[in-house]
């Protein structure tokens, strides 16, 4: 798999750098191991906080304007098939803008290229696939059978001002994903990324104010949490809420809504999980190893969607635990801006101190089976070595870890029953693997859970839009599911007309029976 990725890569770069496009030239120190270098690191914080300054100043006025001059009537008067045409335009040159993405996404948030490359891709096909839908149902209203003499329609309609909060592990391709089908659905968007990344939101939405989209309709708010919500959350415009993040915040989020005054309000939220992966006797090991290091130490391990609990039948364990070992081996651990990078840092040194910290936890309380080793260079970034800590129940594992950590669970074929209660018990169901040669026992797992995505021999990472539309269930999300075709009524109001045809004189209808 890795050999693949890099030839994908390597064509991938060359296809960049015939364009003008010098990967290299991201990395501001040229040592294999270099963290986004430190000098890189301090320039992302000092242009991030010029952007939080700018508003945390000025706070109050500032959102409390932005959501006040929205007119969302000036969204939905333009029709679903005009709002389609700029989400489409907005691919376009999102796409004539990728190696500014790029850049921005490995700079910005530490990003290696082979996940800038994907982010920068699964942004525009949520433009796309939104436009689509905008077209298909926000367009015309559809007409409903019933009595003669009677036109029933119904006809989705934007809700009003919806509040956007991304996550910065997907600073461009949530972002768009959120703002984008608030927007195709009729909506006024007031927009809060994510504080370590404000500036990739930025461009973006500069982005799809050239593509059309007016600037009374889409608002870019880069302030902290707390003050963004304290606002916005109470506005008497407010229509709702979209966020991804953890689900502590989703939790505060709802109750703060549930307490407001005025209209009941929607939240849609896509929070986290405690995903796990069943390999079963007789899965093939060679295509467990490869899928169980992507989705696990992939992007650091910093998607919603990444394995952290592997269960492993226990007579298989020990040959699969070994070549897992020896791929963590291979791992290239450094600068996200050069191409051998697979595993870069984590967002902030906060979040390496927090996932060291549980990894100390861990060395007291399991076992340690694999570290990577991180070498001087490392530590002038927020890096985290990947880990494979085998525990004795799934029990011991009781939240998300944020990082390049995996856990592991033996068990034995007779004891499958308690597995899958323990992943229902956890009241997560963001993803789920099942690695297996037997059509029996994927179904067995599958309709034994209440996952929102179950993979099935591949890696649990990276959902195509409209493919695989994306979200939870329980702890891990409210759904509608992100990329599907559901997820833009949620942006929305349903209206029914009906009008009795026959008071206009006659029913014209009847003449057309038996024709």
């Amino acid at each position: 798999m890795r050999a693949r990725l890099k030839q994908e890569m390597n064509i991938q770069a060359a296809a960049a750098s015939a364009n003008g496009f010098n990967p290299s030239a991201l990395s501001l120190r040229k040592s294999v191991s270099s963290p986004i270098a430190a000098s890189a690191m301090e320039r992302r914080k000092v242009a991030s906080g010029v952007v939080m300054a700018l508003v945390a100043g000025d706070m109050w006025i500032t959102l409390l304007t932005s959501i006040s001059a929205m007119k969302p009537s000036t969204n939905h008067g333009m029709g679903g098939a005009v709002r389609a045409d700029c989400l489409d335009q907005a691919a376009a040159l999102l796409e004539q803008s990728r190696l500014d993405f790029y850049e921005l996404l490995v700079r910005e948030a530490g990003k290696t290229l082979p996940d800038a490359i994907s982010e920068v891709r699964e942004a525009a096909d949520f433009c796309r696939y939104y436009a689509v839908r905008a077209r298909a149902d926000f367009t015309n209203a559809s007409r409903l059978e019933g009595p003669t003499g009677e036109l029933n329609e119904l006809s989705l309609q934007g809700r009003g001002v919806f509040a956007c909060i991304s996550p910065w592990n997907f600073p461009l391709a949530i972002f768009a994903g959120q703002v984008t089908a608030a927007l195709a659905a009729g909506n006024c968007v007031v927009a809060k990324p994510a504080e370590p990344t404000p500036l990739i939101a930025a461009r973006f939405v500069e982005l799809l104010h050239e593509a059309g989209v007016a600037p009374e309709a889409l608002h870019l708010i880069p302030a902290p949490g707390r003050l963004f919500g304290e606002i916005a959350f109470a506005h008497a415009a407010l229509a709702g809420v979209c966020m991804t993040g953890s689900t502590a915040t989703a939790l505060t989020i709802n109750r703060t809504l549930a307490a407001r005054g005025g209209a009941i309000v929607p939240l849609i939220a896509e929070t986290g999980g405690l995903n796990a992966m069943l390999v079963d006797s007789t899965a093939l090991p060679e295509q467990v190893v490869d899928d169980v290091v992507s989705s696990a130490f992939m992007s650091a391990g910093q998607r919603c969607s990444a394995l952290r609990l592997l269960f492993l039948q226990e007579e298989i364990a020990d040959t699969v635990l070994e070549m897992i070992v020896g791929a963590m081996d291979e791992l290239v651990i450094g600068d996200p801006a050069r191409l051998e990078t697979d595993v870069g840092p984590v967002i902030t040194a906060e979040a390496r101190d927090g996932l060291n910290r549980h990894v100390e936890r861990m060395s007291r309380e399991a076992r340690i089976i694999k570290a990577c080793r991180l070498a001087e260079p490392h530590s002038r970034g927020s890096f985290v070595a990947p880990h494979l800590i085998e525990l004795k129940h799934a029990a011991e594992l009781t939240h998300e870890e944020f990082g390049p950590i995996l856990h592991v669970v033996r068990y034995r074929s007779n004891d499958i029953r308690e597995v899958l209660a323990s992943i229902r018990n956890s009241h997560y169901g963001l993803t789920l693997g099942i690695q297996t040669r037997l059509e029996s026992f994927w179904r067995q797992v599958f309709e034994g859970t209440s996952v929102g995505n179950t993979y099935v021999n591949r890696n649990m990472i990276g959902a195509v839009v409209g493919v695989q539309p994306f979200g939870g269930t329980g702890l891990s999300g409210t759904g509608p599911k992100a990329g599907g075709p559901h997820y833009m009524t949620r942006f929305a109001n349903e209206r029914t007309l009906t009008v009795n045809t026959t008071a206009t004189g006659g029913n014209a209808a009847l003449l057309n029976l038996g024709v």
